[in-house]
């Protein structure tokens, strides 16, 4: 983790490995940039950036972010179906924005206590930051990274910084049966003048936000020891991704995620801006007025339909729900007539049924779902008795117009508790919604 005092609050740091290529055409990069450095440019996307809290109550493991203080990298958080995963399921910019409203679900919701290994609203793990900067459209589990669950992948034993290169993934494996793992990233290998490796730099996603350390060949070897770390190598990363590809989806939007965005200074939302809400959610609206222009009234749209105006609100949070999915704005009409720039948010429903919530083995399973402003994406499937037994059922043009799928009964093979979690997504970001099933003879 790294803090310090800088005067940019919201200065999203643009590394000099970015400048080699231009993410406004970020589909279209030259050849010659490798998806190796490409992996190593979008991970300092989110280990990079710069951000201030200015409340004391967002949550950390074992206390709180200090406001006024400088942050570098995004928190750690498994925030499951619960929160909202950074690069996936939001922008980086709706974190920076939420980061700004003393407000935001950052500070007032805590997830300590009710999801595992969670605090912050907003977040990222180790897996969720390596799958991000492999290109992938959504997380791979670090257990999951090597050749044990992945094609075109291999381990290299014995690991050395001789032998590592940039791209390579660092894999610590569980310390008992069921326990803990972790992953890596290597981003970066520098060579003396005889061409050996004198350092390689690993960055990773752990308590508080990012890690990045530039290890001496020592060093490394006794990083690699510790924990009997393994060291992995994808060679084909398409087999290693199959159809779980980035550009398939909206997001991770690495064009939107590299760019220093300008946050509202007189209007912002609980969740940030740029966001999906729920359907008959709440969505809380903070009227800030940070320069103290004077508000006369908060505009609310859906289109370019007029939702509500609100006359004078002053600097208050006002609370509203919507029944009616589609894109919202809200801004602020101020005394001397000007408007403040608009905060963008949607209003999405999806859902799913199962024909029963027990299960036969070993049969397939028709899983009807439907969705309003959100495209259904991915069904995942968890197994509680065999956390291998995972499975991402990537959801077709075709799939949306039958309003189901079909999951294999391959899947059904393990009895207990099974979870199934629906995902969509819209310009704005993603959903999810979770049903546990039972699998039984």
């Amino acid at each position: 983790m790294h803090t310090g005092c800088h005067n940019h609050r919201l200065f999203l740091t643009v590394i000099a490995a970015l400048s080699l290529f231009s993410l406004s055409a970020a589909t279209a990069q030259p050849p010659s940039i490798t998806w190796q450095e490409r992996s190593v440019d979008y991970g300092r996307i989110m280990s990079q950036v710069r951000w201030t809290p200015v409340a004391d109550s967002m949550p950390k493991r074992g206390g709180f972010f200090e406001k006024g203080t400088d942050y570098i990298g995004v928190p750690y958080s498994s925030v499951r179906t619960t929160g909202r995963t950074i690069g996936f399921d939001i922008f980086l910019k709706t974190f920076l924005a939420a980061v700004e409203n003393p407000q935001s679900v950052l500070y007032t919701e805590n997830l300590r206590g009710k999801v595992t290994n969670a605090e912050c609203y907003y977040g990222k793990v180790c897996s969720t930051y390596t799958s991000y900067a492999l290109q992938c459209g959504t997380q791979y589990p670090s257990w999951l990274h090597g050749p044990n669950a992945r094609k075109g992948v291999t381990q290299i034993s014995p690991p050395s910084a001789q032998s590592t290169k940039v791209g390579d993934i660092i894999f610590r494996p569980p310390s008992r049966p069921g326990g803990g793992t972790h992953i890596e990233l290597v981003t970066g290998i520098t060579k003396g003048q005889n061409g050996k490796v004198t350092h390689v730099r690993v960055e990773e996603s752990r308590p508080q936000t990012t890690w990045d350390t530039n290890y001496d060949v020592a060093g490394f070897a006794a990083h690699m020891r510790s924990n009997n770390r393994e060291l992995y190598r994808i060679n084909n990363l398409d087999a290693w991704r199959d159809e779980n590809r980035a550009d398939s989806f909206l997001f991770p939007n690495y064009e939107e995620d590299s760019a220093s965005p300008s946050i509202n200074r007189v209007l912002l939302l609980d969740r940030g801006d740029w966001v999906p809400y729920r359907k008959d959610q709440a969505v809380k609206f903070n009227v800030m007025d940070r320069d103290s222009k004077g508000v006369k009234a908060l505009v609310i749209k859906r289109g370019n339909e007029v939702v509500e105006t609100i006359e004078n609100p002053k600097k208050s949070v006002i609370e509203r729900s919507y029944p009616i999915c589609g894109d919202y704005t809200a801004h602020c009409v101020m005394k001397d007539g000007s408007t403040s720039a608009a905060c963008e948010f949607a209003v999405c429903d999806l859902s799913f049924e199962t024909p029963r919530k027990r299960i036969p083995l070993n049969r397939e399973l028709k899983i009807a779902f439907q969705s309003d402003n959100m495209n259904i994406i991915i069904l995942r499937f968890v197994s509680h008795a065999d956390r291998n037994t995972r499975y991402n059922l990537f959801v077709s043009d075709e799939d949306r117009r039958k309003g189901y799928v079909t999951a294999p009964a391959s899947l059904m093979k393990n009895r207990g508790k099974m979870q199934v979690w629906l995902i969509g997504e819209n310009r704005y970001g993603r959903l999810m919604k979770r049903q546990d099933l039972l699998l039984r003879n």
